[in-house]
C-alpha cells in the first residue's frame, strides 16, 4: 500500500507538472489580478478537479466514455469556455494602457478556474484511467479511490500554489504595461489553442 500510494503522488505531481489550461489560466489571473487573483482561480480550478476525482471514484464520469453525446457536448462546452476566456485575454491586451488592470473579483476567479476544469471532459476520462489502477479490487476499494481522489486534488493544489508564490515574487515585473500586455496575449492565444485542440480532438 505504501509503494502505490509513493506511486500514486509520483504520478499526480507530475500529472500537476505538465502545462495545460490551468498554467495558462493562473497566469492570465495573476498578471490581471495578482496573488489574490490566481489563489480564487485556483480554488475554482482544484474544486473542478475535485468534481472529476470523486465521480471517477463513485462510477460516474464513466458515463463519458459509455454516452458518445455526453462526452461531446462537454467537450464542445469545454471549447467555448477555454476559447471565450482567450478572445478577453487577447481583447484586455488591445486596449490602451491607463494604469493597472481591473482586478477580477475573487467569484470571478474561482468560476474562470472552476470552468476551466469542469467543462473538460479529458480531465473526466483521465480520471476514470488514472484512480483505478492505484487501487485493487476488494473490500474498501471505493473507500481508497475517495483517498486517492482527496490526494490528487492535494498535490495539484500545492503544485500551483508553488505557481502562484513565483508568480508574486515577481508581481512588479508582471505589472508592467508592456510585459502585462504580452503576457495577455501569450496567454490568451494559448488558451486559444487549447480550445482549438480539443475541439479538433475528438479521441477519448
Amino acid at each position: 500500500m505504501t509503494t502505490s500510494l509513493i506511486t500514486f503522488f509520483a504520478a499526480s505531481l507530475l500529472l500537476a507538472l505538465f502545462p495545460g489550461p490551468g498554467t495558462a489560466l493562473v497566469l492570465r489571473q495573476a498578471v490581471r489580478g495578482g496573488r489574490k487573483a490566481a489563489l480564487a482561480t485556483v480554488i475554482g480550478m482544484e474544486l473542478g478537479v475535485l468534481v472529476w476525482a470523486l465521480a471517477a471514484a463513485f462510477g460516474v464520469s464513466v458515463l463519458l466514455t459509455a454516452s458518445e453525446i455526453a462526452y461531446t457536448t462537454l467537450r464542445i462546452i469545454g471549447v467555448i469556455v477555454l476559447v471565450w476566456i482567450g478572445i478577453r485575454s487577447l481583447l484586455h491586451a488591445r486596449r490602451p494602457d491607463t494604469g493597472p488592470a481591473q482586478a477580477p473579483s475573487t467569484a470571478q476567479g474561482v468560476r474562470a478556474g472552476l470552468l476551466v476544469n469542469v467543462a473538460n471532459p479529458k480531465l473526466g476520462v483521465f480520471a476514470v484511467s488514472f484512480l483505478p489502477q492505484f487501487v485493487a479490487p476488494g473490500p474498501g476499494h471505493q473507500s481508497t479511490l475517495v483517498v486517492l481522489a482527496l490526494l490528487w486534488v492535494v498535490v495539484d493544489t500545492l503544485w500551483y500554489l508553488v505557481v502562484v508564490v513565483l508568480l508574486d515574487r515577481i508581481s512588479r515585473f508582471l505589472q508592467r504595461a508592456k510585459v502585462r500586455k504580452r503576457l495577455e496575449q501569450v496567454s490568451g492565444t494559448v488558451l486559444i489553442g487549447l480550445g482549438v485542440r480539443l475541439a479538433l480532438d475528438s479521441s477519448r
